[in-house]
């Protein structure tokens, strides 16, 4: 499976567990100005790339689990951050690692989805359930 079938399947399994986005990034072009030319060409004066999203190695997935707590705060809930690196087959790099483990260090849960069983694992741990 590819890995943005991989990461749908994921999405669409953990519908109703948690609260989950899908993180965008991508890189476009601004300049000084723009002209806007025949035939829907567009011409971009001092023109420089840059980026838009999240830093290197941050998850490809993150959200919410909802984690009831016992004792003296019976019924009160509390949002778990979670966050999932989907990968299917590629080795996870230095940076990711170190954003996973930043996660699990402060009270997240945060882990490598390589399938659904791996994402949904992931929510039953934020949850308390594991």
């Amino acid at each position: 499976m590819k890995e943005h079938a991989l990461q749908n399947a994921i999405r669409n399994a953990l519908a109703g567990e948690c609260l989950l986005f899908r993180v965008n990034v991508g890189q476009a072009w601004t300049g000084s100005r723009v002209d806007k030319l025949p035939g829907g060409r567009v011409l971009i004066h001092d023109a420089r790339p840059f980026t838009t999203g999240v830093p290197p190695g941050f998850g490809d997935t993150f959200g919410l689990a909802t984690r009831i707590i016992t004792g003296d705060m019976i019924g009160q809930k509390v949002g778990v951050y979670i966050a999932g690196e989907v990968k299917a087959g590629a080795r996870v790099t230095d940076k990711q690692a170190n954003y996973l483990r930043a996660v699990n260090d402060n009270g997240g849960a945060a882990d490598v989805w390589r399938s659904v069983s791996d994402a949904l694992a992931t929510v039953a741990r934020a949850k308390g359930k594991s």
